[in-house]
């Protein structure tokens, strides 16, 4: 089984948010949604990540931008929207998916996603690492 089948299949049966795979072995896994779990492989284990492969519930542009900067060897999603594909396709970053969408939700469903917002303009991830940096230091000081 390579690195991506593993990644999926604890990802689905485990019910989790991300799932990292490396040379056969687990690196990361994170039950938490949003954002978050990206962003810590792209500011804490990037090196470790490199060449890795990712499962993940939800892929828009701002994670497939950090999966273009952590070098990620290829990527499962549940749901990529098409801004998420573009950026997997500029990385090279070969990808497949249960569904796509045009784009990924807030939470209330009511608007995009904010990390959706933030990265629409950004082309440089390291950019956007800053942005999500702020962004998350905002919420969670709320």
């Amino acid at each position: 089984m390579n690195d991506i089948d593993i990644a999926k299949k604890i990802l689905v049966e485990e019910n989790l948010g991300i799932v990292v795979v490396k040379e056969g072995k687990e690196i990361f896994r994170s039950t938490d949604r949003g954002i978050g779990p990206m962003y810590t492989l792209a500011t804490e284990m990037r090196e470790e990540s490199y060449k890795s492969s990712i499962a993940d519930k939800i892929i828009g542009r701002g994670a497939a931008l950090l999966c273009g900067y952590l070098g990620i060897e290829e990527l499962y999603g549940k749901l990529i929207s098409e801004s998420g594909i573009s950026a997997l396709e500029h990385y090279n970053i070969p990808y497949f998916m249960d569904n796509s969408c045009p784009y990924i939700m807030n939470r209330e469903k009511t608007d995009h996603c904010p990390i959706e917002k933030l990265s629409q303009d950004v082309e440089e991830p390291e950019i956007l690492i800053e942005k999500i940096g702020k962004f998350l230091s905002s919420i969670n000081s709320k």
